[in-house]
């Protein structure tokens, strides 16, 4: 019953809600030796939203392609695969977190999540209305 009053929005919202989880763990082992910076796959978390109904649609599966050096290779399984991120240039001490770039994921990751959740709150104000009659 929530798939057809949310959508795909609520499977957004643990996505980027776990993936604020990950580049915050990103961020916090800046300085710890052989760290490896992970993110989560959006290919696979958008597969897995998309189910059988996303083919259905189609009539095809969604295919999507890296095309530019350092994007993140798809995985496969069901939903949001996490994964090592390649660097740019690693650290001397082994560490790939480079923190200015994972404070700007960080932070599109949080506008991302706190427009989901508005969308969210407008969507239950809506179904709240309607079934009080006002």
């Amino acid at each position: 019953m929530s798939d057809q009053l949310f959508g795909v929005h609520g499977d957004a919202l643990a996505y980027r809600s776990q993936r604020m989880g990950i580049l915050a763990s990103n961020i916090a082992n800046v300085d710890t030796p052989n760290y490896k910076a992970r993110d989560l796959s959006f290919t696979d978390a958008l597969r897995a939203a998309a189910g059988p109904a996303g083919q259905a649609a189609t009539g095809q599966s969604l295919a999507l392609t890296c095309d530019q050096p350092g994007q993140l290779s798809s995985g496969s399984g069901g939903g949001a695969q996490e994964l090592y991120r390649m660097p740019d240039q690693p650290a001397l001490d082994g560490n790939t977190v480079d923190l200015e770039r994972e404070r700007v994921r960080f932070t599109e990751n949080a506008v991302s999540y706190q427009t989901t959740l508005s969308f969210l709150n407008s969507r239950i104000k809506g179904i709240n209305s309607a079934l009080t009659g006002q």
